[in-house]
């Protein structure tokens, strides 16, 4: 029912989510607006530009954004979500500096993270910020109140990087680093073909899917052996494998 799905979006339950519980379509989706964070806790009003979405009539950030009366571009940077204590912290670094650049250059800049323990999301690093989690639903709600003039997805590591098929495919324009060029470099047997077109020297590949390929890939190459899935930028779910049996227990693990 249409109280039921409300009930649903307001508890945090994506369309595709929602759709996958109840086998239906959603036929019309709720288009979330953006409330500011009452940092002052009611004592004074609020002014710090954060943001958070709900399902109500009022656009807080719609108001926000036109009573600064700006002429700016809007540039929005995509940071890296929750990541662990120790881990990622060059996505941090690199967003930060990124928004320190743009707003140099002239934009107004746009954080989207839902990382609280980050520089990116301190007050005054961005002009404004969305604590909303980098899913596509919840990025392209975000695009539609703010209408960029381009989006960063370079610097937020795999999470940011998954989004810009969807971003690219709905029109949205990806500053930097196009979808194309990070599939390329994702897909290893892209890359590799791109490597041999510039007869560029490195060391011998070939993409497996079955774990009788990755045996006799294996045994002709010699081992040790280096084992990564493809769109992983970074060195998650790599071993490297010295005998059959350690191929044999990756492939059993990561298999489709």
């Amino acid at each position: 029912t249409e109280n039921l799905y409300v009930r649903a979006k307001n508890k945090g339950f994506l369309d595709r989510t929602i759709e996958k519980i109840t086998g239906r379509k959603v036929e019309n989706p709720l288009v979330p607006v953006y409330k500011m964070v009452d940092t002052c806790a009611a004592e004074f009003e609020a002014e710090t530009p954060y943001f958070y979405s709900t399902f109500d009539k009022e656009n807080e950030a719609e108001e926000f954004i036109r009573e600064q009366k700006s002429d700016k571009k809007t540039v929005i940077v995509f940071g890296s979500g929750p990541i662990r204590i120790g881990q990622g912290i060059e996505f941090d670094y690199a967003s930060v500096h990124c928004v320190w650049a743009l707003k140099k250059a002239g934009y107004d800049v746009v954080i989207v993270n839902n990382n609280p323990e980050t520089v990116s999301t301190d007050f005054d690093t961005a002009d404004r910020l969305y604590f909303e989690p980098l899913t596509t639903e919840d990025v392209m709600g975000i695009i539609k109140t703010e209408n960029p003039f381009g989006v960063v997805v370079a610097f937020g590591g795999q999470t940011a990087i998954k989004l810009t098929k969807f971003l690219s495919d709905n029109g949205v324009n990806i500053l930097g680093t196009s979808y194309d060029a990070i599939d390329m470099a994702e897909d290893r047997e892209r890359f590799d073909e791109l490597l041999e077109k510039y007869h560029i020297k490195r060391p011998r590949g070939v993409t497996v899917m079955t774990t009788d390929e990755a045996l006799d890939v294996a045994d002709k190459i010699g081992y040790p052996v280096l084992l990564r899935p493809s769109y992983v930028l970074g060195g998650q779910n790599m071993i490297i494998a010295f005998n059959e049996d350690d191929v044999k227990e990756y492939m059993d693990n990561h298999s489709c």
